[in-house]
This record gives structure tokens, sequence and C-alpha cells, in this order.
């Protein structure tokens, strides 16, 4: 596999993904923004209960406010800070840098997926006690080795273990009808013994993040001789939880789904983006204003360039795997029911006699932390750790490695 197969492309910059959702949101707030206040001014906006409070001392406000005057002033300052949008939005997408680092030596592959040795990028990990970092199916693997500076496995390589991570690379045609029970027992199991093999048959630890926990945790329940610890960061399980049900999307657009799934034989990346975009549609908004104000030179910039490059380089989900997890896990909830099975066998975290700790960070807007907890209390005996930190954030943001890295690693030294 090239470089280019694992990296965006030097010639054509893709995100923000789906750029049309980014521009429609921030035209629509600008003219939201610009027909609302009328009505706001004279009362007619009811108040949730957590903005009530808020809201009517804006109301008082604005009926002391010149029509015209006030008018203008919007005006202003909407333009304004779509200007400054768009600035940040074709900086980043102009910007010089891309991420060049190479990737550490295979040890095993099968078809798109390679267990990659990262022990080679430290004399002392080379050596070190094998462990098996597995991350989710629908994002690049490279945002736990961002850069030479910000690398999740290059730390725990430098402290003595030797990382091994899963990187499932993309699905091609013939990996398209592939369920997870495909990936656990068949990929997942084979970098599980290739590792168990290093530790010369001994049982392992084992690291999975977000998506990549949720796997992590079946491949425990059908393998638990062969795993001696395991940390879950951010694994979601009850995915109904906060929610009131499952989402629209895989209810009132199921057949739209369906449709779409069919006919392109997975989930498309554009398909996985949007999803992702409505958890929060301005967020692009807020994010490339203030890129606008980075100096475009700076290693700020740059770091955030490199993660902006991540988001946007995303997987499709074959077709068999989009079924299970968008009307299995989000539909039906099967895995906090009890009803989800791999190879046959129900996955039911109460088994799992192995010591693991459960990170939740406690800021995390996709996977919400009561989620997560759910598995973590399922499991007897797991250790909780909640930072204060976002689902990415925790693996890349400025305070990762006192907030999570040092710890993790504290923890696995002790067992």
């Amino acid at each position: 596999m090239t470089p280019t197969d694992q990296t965006p492309s030097r010639n054509a910059r893709q995100g923000p993904r789906p750029i049309p959702l980014h521009l429609t949101a921030a035209a629509a707030l600008s003219i939201s923004c610009s027909t609302a206040w009328p009505l706001l001014k004279n009362g007619w906006t009811p108040w949730s209960e957590n903005l009530a409070a808020a809201g009517n001392a804006l109301q008082k406000d604005l009926k002391k406010a010149d029509p015209e005057d006030f008018a203008a002033a919007l005006a202003d300052e909407l333009a304004r800070r779509h200007d400054r949008f768009l600035t940040g939005l074709e900086t980043y997408r102009s910007h010089p840098f891309h991420r060049d680092i190479p990737d550490p030596p295979a040890l095993w592959e099968s078809g798109p997926a390679r267990l990659l040795d990262y022990g080679a990028t430290s004399p002392a990990g080379a050596a070190g006690r094998p462990v098996l970092v597995v991350p989710s199916l629908i994002n690049r693997s490279y945002i736990l080795d961002l850069a030479t500076d910000l690398s999740f496995l290059r730390f725990l390589s430098s402290r003595g273990l030797r990382p091994l991570l899963l990187d499932w690379g993309t699905p091609g045609p013939d990996q398209r009808a592939r369920s997870l029970s495909d990936y656990i027992a068949g990929d997942m199991a084979s970098a599980l013994d290739t590792a168990v093999g290093i530790a010369q048959g001994e049982a392992i630890p084992v690291v999975g993040y977000c998506m990549g926990g949720t796997l992590t945790t079946a491949l425990s329940v059908l393998f638990p001789e062969k795993i001696s610890a395991m940390v879950l960061l951010a694994a979601p399980w009850d995915f109904h939880t906060g929610t009131n049900g499952p989402p629209l999307a895989v209810t009132v657009g199921r057949a739209g789904l369906e449709q779409l799934i069919a006919a392109e034989g997975c989930l498309p990346v554009e398909a996985l983006q949007s999803m992702f975009f409505s958890l929060d549609p301005l967020q692009g908004w807020r994010k490339f204003q203030a890129f606008a104000e980075i100096a475009s030179d700076s290693a700020a910039a740059e770091s955030f360039v490199a993660l902006e490059d991540w988001l946007n380089d995303g997987v499709p989900l074959a077709a068999g795997v989009a079924r299970e997890c968008l009307f299995g896990w989000y539909g039906d909830n099967s895995p906090a029911r009890g009803t989800w099975e791999v190879s046959g066998q129900i996955i039911d975290p109460a088994g799992i006699a192995c010591p693991t700790l459960g990170i939740i960070p406690a800021q995390d807007s996709i996977v919400p932390p009561a989620s997560a907890r759910a598995l973590v209390e399922r499991i007897p005996d797991a250790t909780a750790l909640s930072p204060a930190a976002g689902h990415i954030g925790m693996m890349v943001g400025r305070r990762a490695k006192a907030q999570l890295w040092k710890p993790l690693i504290d923890w696995l030294d002790a067992r």
C-alpha cells in the first residue's frame, strides 16, 4: 500500500467534507439572524427552559434598540464573520502543510489490513511488551500517529512498550460484503495471534479507540485467554442513551440509506461525513473563523491542518458492516440490549474477566459519555477514568499526554 492510500493527496485537499453543507450552514445562519431578530424583539420566540432567562433578558435589550441602527450593525457583524469564515476556509484549503511520516514496517497483511510495528520507531520499544492497538473502522488510523511529536503510538514505544497497530486500510470491492464478524473473528483474531506469537504465546494487552473499543470488547469475549488487559478509549455501547431512541437517520431515513448502500456496495465517506456534520452543523462556521486569526506559518496552523486533513480523510464502511452498525447498533441498540452477536456468540461484557480500563472523556460530543460508561459499568471490576477532554482532544490535544497517555501507561505498567 502506497503512502497516498493513507494520507490526503498533495494536489487536492478534500475538506471540509461535505463542503456544500458547510457553506449552506454558514449562509443559513446569516439569513436566519437577519430575519429572526424582529420576531425575537417582539417576544414571538418561545424559549426552552435552559435558555429562558437569557432569552428574556435579550428581548428586553432589543426593545430598547433603534431598529434601523440594529439592523445595520447586525448586517455588518454577519458580513465580518462570514468573511472571516471564508478566509479561514480558503487558508486551510490552500495551506502548504501535508503530513509526511513514513509508516513503520508491517508484520502481517490481509487484504487492505496491516499490522504496523511501532516498536521499530524506538530501540527500547522494539524489544518491549507487545500491545495491540485497534482504531475505528471509519477513520484513518494515523490519528494515533498524527505527528512525530504528537503520536500516542510513539509515546507508548518510548516508554518501553511495543505498539502493534491494526491499520484497516480501505475496503476494496472484494471486501464490501464483509460483516463485523469477518473483521473481528478474521482480521482482528489474526492480528491478535501475531501479537501473541511475538509475546511467545503469552496473553497481551489490547487498546481499542472509539468503534475500535467496541470491536475490542467482542474480541475479548471471543478470545479471553489471549488478552491480559483491555483499555477502552471512548468506546460506544448504549446507542440510545440520552437520545430518546434511535436517530431519525436510521428510522425515517432507513429506506434511503438502504438504497445508497445497495447501489454503492458500501456507505460512502460523504454520507458518513454528513452524519458527523449533523452532530454540530455550525462547528465548521466557528472553527474556520478561529483559524483565520492564526498565523498561517505557525505551528498551531500546521496542527490545525493536520487534524482537519485527518477528519476529512474518512473510510467507507463495507455494506455488511454499515447495516450492522446503522440498523443493529444505532437502530436496535443491540449491544446494550444484549442481542449483538459475533460469529454466533452473544457479546456480553459481563463475562470479561481481564483487568479493564475504560476512558470516558467528559467533553465527548461524538460518543456521549453515558454511552461509553454503559460499557465500563457492565464489565466486572473495570476502572473508569474521565479526563476533561473531548473525543479527539484526548488523543491529540495539548494536554493529551498528561491527561491520558501517562495515566494509561501507568495503568498498564501496574498490570
